[in-house]
């Protein structure tokens, strides 16, 4: 005998398929959440994850790589462009963003189109809001509209010279962003005649990827640039490179090419440049085509003297790169020969972080700590600096009187 009640449920079941639409809200307020909710569910589009807007709700629930759109409720802000600037480096580059604001300001969506993100003003009507929706992942599938500028932003650390602790301020912020900020993260080795960056990383029995000259005349896609990286945790990977075959500037020029096509999948693209790494070549490509340079200087009268060379040479190349200068105590401060005063009379230029002197750094990286993690005084001079990097007001140092002065003995 036919039951009427599982026909009738059968038949709904099969006439209404819901159109799949991976996406998640982050809301401030019900009113919004409300009228998404509604407004997907009219239209038969699977509903989006319904979360709290949270810098650390954000942190925790967007990384699923099945995320097609996150829309971010800004309807409480009083600066959007602000607040999209502190939490963009935890948004994959992957998904298409669309921020929900009262914010009416042409400059706000002129902002926001530059960082990649889609802008929808706040009163809109359900049917508004699953239109523009739809609009967006249509640009998805053609592989166009905002989402194709959202690469990874391109930091560069110098060395002013060689053993002022490039790699490992590299390491270190490379760690904080991945582990810490939620940022992934691509570390690039630019040492390719040994280097000691598998050490700062706590990598055993790391070997570089071999590349011959056949391999550099093949096609490159972001599989193939994946393969040739080693993770280092689930947002840091590492890429070194080595040849027999080719020279250095070859090998540089390879690396960078790989980075191209694995910035769309990271947030942040670091690159190890200390002394040994670098070169006055390194310069016209740093001027234009980073976005952070970490200049990283020891205080010496020699170091102090490369390190203006740098500036100097960026002035020359007209540079659109934002410099960062890190001073370094690679040894007791009463050890230098030169003062904060006159590095930053002599460079024109002030010194924006301080890493004091720690003389247990070298057993814990030998033991695979990190010392962004500690509570040392050099361990909040390096949360400063990813801070800085970030854009985000930097935590003041709690080093008092009597820590500075056993460091100076």
């Amino acid at each position: 005998m036919l039951d009427l009640v599982d026909l009738l449920k059968n038949n709904e079941q099969s006439t209404t398929q819901e159109e799949k639409l991976t996406s998640v809200l982050f809301h401030q307020s019900e009113e919004c959440k409300e009228l998404v909710e509604e407004a997907f569910r009219f239209e038969g589009i699977v509903t989006p994850a319904i979360l709290q807007n949270s810098d650390d709700t954000i942190r925790k629930h967007v990384r699923e790589s099945t995320i097609e759109i996150v829309l971010v409720e800004l309807n409480m802000s009083s600066d959007v462009t602000a607040d999209m600037k502190r939490i963009s480096h935890l948004l994959p580059n992957h998904a298409s963003v669309i921020v929900i604001g009262s914010e009416d300001a042409i400059s706000t969506i002129r902002n926001l189109k530059e960082m990649g993100f889609y802008y929808l003003f706040w009163p809109v009507s359900k049917q508004e809001l699953i239109d523009f929706v739809r609009n967006v992942n249509d640009n998805r599938t053609r592989n166009s509209g905002l989402g194709q500028n959202r690469t990874a932003k391109r930091i560069a650390i110098w060395g002013a010279k060689g053993g002022v602790g490039a790699t490992f301020l590299a390491c270190e912020i490379a760690f904080e962003l991945s582990a810490k900020k939620n940022s992934s993260c691509l570390l690039i080795d630019h040492n390719y005649s040994g280097g000691n960056l598998d050490i700062f990383l706590g990598l055993s029995q790391f070997e570089k990827r071999p590349v011959t000259p056949g391999s550099m005349s093949s096609s490159l896609d972001l599989s193939y640039a994946t393969s040739m990286t080693k993770k280092v945790n689930n947002m840091l990977s590492v890429l070194a490179i080595d040849s027999d075959e080719l020279i250095e500037a070859e090998l540089k020029e390879y690396s960078r090419t790989l980075s191209k096509e694995l910035a769309v999948q990271n947030n942040f693209i670091l690159e190890d440049l200390s002394s040994s790494a670098n070169s006055r070549g390194d310069l016209k490509y740093l001027a234009t085509a980073c976005d952070v340079l970490i200049l990283t200087l020891e205080p010496t009268v020699s170091s102090l003297r490369d390190a203006a060379r740098v500036i100097s040479d960026l002035d020359k190349h007209r540079a659109t790169v934002r410099c960062i200068v890190v001073l370094n105590y690679t040894m007791p401060e009463k050890s230098a020969t030169v003062s904060t005063e006159e590095i930053e009379k002599y460079l024109r230029q002030a010194i924006d972080i301080v890493c004091p002197f720690e003389p247990k750094l070298g057993a814990m990286v030998l033991e695979g700590k990190h010392l962004y993690q500690q509570n040392y005084p050099i361990s909040q001079s390096l949360n400063r600096l990813t801070s800085l990097l970030l854009g985000q007001n930097a935590p003041k140092s709690k080093m008092n009187i009597f820590q500075r002065l056993a460091r100076k003995r």
